[in-house]
């Protein structure tokens, strides 16, 4: 069975927005900024590698409000695969294409990964983030830092209660030979 595993660009700061984000302005203000590594996700390198290993997932989690904010993905993230939006109330129009909404975590995390089969799964999203790891279905979160201050916006572990989680570092990229606007480093980190 494959792994739960968290893709997440955010600011040396924590931020996964900038101020403001909404459905008319998913990223915030400024918050675009946190993708302009996938600028050169086509290359090969850190950046490419990282890119194709998302692609390569077989379903995805998402939170609801990542999952509004990003137009739904017109009902398709990427090849078709499942997309699981845990919620906290699902709505009575039925969802695009291959989306469930779901709104139990553990539920969530099951219904996933019997869809990737020996595939990974792919999260989106703070929200959907904070309750997997609250619900010890989070496996790894592969955070992608990028090197920018935002300030403000939407942290990506704000409502985590107290309590330490432990994390192992398994992997690091780090790109070197892009413009800096394109710097990141590629973090995983395994959930103990």
């Amino acid at each position: 069975m494959g792994l739960i595993r968290l893709y997440m660009t955010v600011s040396l700061d924590g931020f996964v927005t900038g101020p403001d984000d909404s459905v008319d302005a998913p990223m915030g203000a400024d918050g675009f900024r946190l993708f302009d590594w996938l600028d050169r996700r086509a290359d090969p390198g850190p950046n490419g590698e990282v890119y194709a290993e998302m692609l390569a997932t077989r379903a995805v989690i998402s939170g609801r409000r990542t999952y509004e904010h990003a137009g739904h993905w017109q009902g398709d993230h990427h090849d078709g695969v499942p997309i699981f939006v845990l919620t906290h109330g699902v709505p009575e129009a039925p969802p695009p294409g291959s989306v469930r909404y779901v709104t139990d975590a553990h539920d969530c995390a099951a219904q996933a990964r019997a869809a990737a089969g020996a595939g990974d799964v792919m999260v989106h999203g703070a929200g959907a983030a904070q309750s997997l790891l609250r619900a010890g279905e989070l496996d790894e979160l592969e955070l992608h830092v990028v090197p920018v201050l935002l300030g403000q916006g939407r942290r990506l572990f704000d409502n985590l209660p107290a309590g330490q989680v432990e994390l192992e570092l398994v992997r690091r990229l780090t790109t070197s030979d892009v413009e800096p606007a394109q710097h990141v480093a590629h973090l995983r980190y395994r959930v103990r």
